[in-house]
């Protein structure tokens, strides 16, 4: 007789309030009980789903992709996999499957950041049949999500653009981006930097819903957009 242990309480100030299992995963373990089957008058607790602890290595530092032929993508860089955002709508929530975790509460809470990305950035711009095209940042997570103040793989990745005179383009919902005008407007006065700052919901009583980000009035978000131009 198989049991299923009912589901977990929802998580408390979090985008994603649960945490859905791997869809990816071949195997899954389930509590049963292969024992006789329980007298009428008693009701046993359902047994506990066993648990194989499992490390899961970060993911190697992503370096920009070759160009296949005929029609190839944008190079693209991703400092951070997961995102402490926590957007319940964010399409990259999906992408930790592949590190066998949740896309739900572990997307927001376990997170990896590449500190060598911008030592392979400045070795990919050597080599002899590098083809510049602009480098995206920020095309499955945040660049400059709160762990960047910390780690500040975001702008180690900028210097190595600035001082290549790299064009590169930049995603992002954070105020934090204005740390790096210093770096940002030079460029951008050369035509060789573009960013482009989110605006999601216009309320903040919705924003509250979709984002664990501290909401910003409209007025602040339009005034980083100005310093950013």
């Amino acid at each position: 007789m198989t049991t299923h242990a009912p589901p977990e309480p929802p998580v408390k100030g979090r985008g994603a309030t649960f945490k859905p299992a791997n869809r990816l995963r071949v195997e899954s373990p389930e509590p049963s009980d292969d024992g006789p089957p329980p007298h009428p008058d008693t009701h046993p607790a359902p047994l506990p789903a066993r648990h194989t602890p499992t490390t899961t290595p970060p993911p190697p530092p992503h370096t920009p992709p070759t160009h296949p032929a005929p029609l190839p993508p944008p190079p693209t860089i991703n400092p951070y996999q997961g995102c402490e955002h926590g957007c319940i709508y964010c399409y990259a929530r999906p992408s930790h499957s592949y590190l066998d975790l949740s896309p739900g509460i572990d997307f927001e809470t376990k997170l990896f950041a590449k500190p060598d990305a911008a030592k392979l950035l400045r070795a990919e711009l050597a080599k002899p049949g590098y083809r510049c095209d602009p480098i995206a940042l920020g095309t499955n997570t945040d660049p400059y999500q709160p762990i960047e103040r910390e780690w500040k793989v975001t702008r180690s990745i900028l210097e190595v653009l600035a001082e290549h005179e790299h064009p590169f383009t930049i995603v992002t919902k954070s105020a934090l981006v204005e740390r790096d005008i210093d770096l940002i407007a030079p460029m951008a006065a050369k035509r060789m930097a573009r960013v482009h700052l989110s605006i999601t919901p216009l309320h903040l009583d919705l924003t509250h819903h979709v984002s664990i980000a501290r909401p910003k009035p409209l007025e602040e978000k339009l005034a980083h957009v100005a310093k950013a131009r």
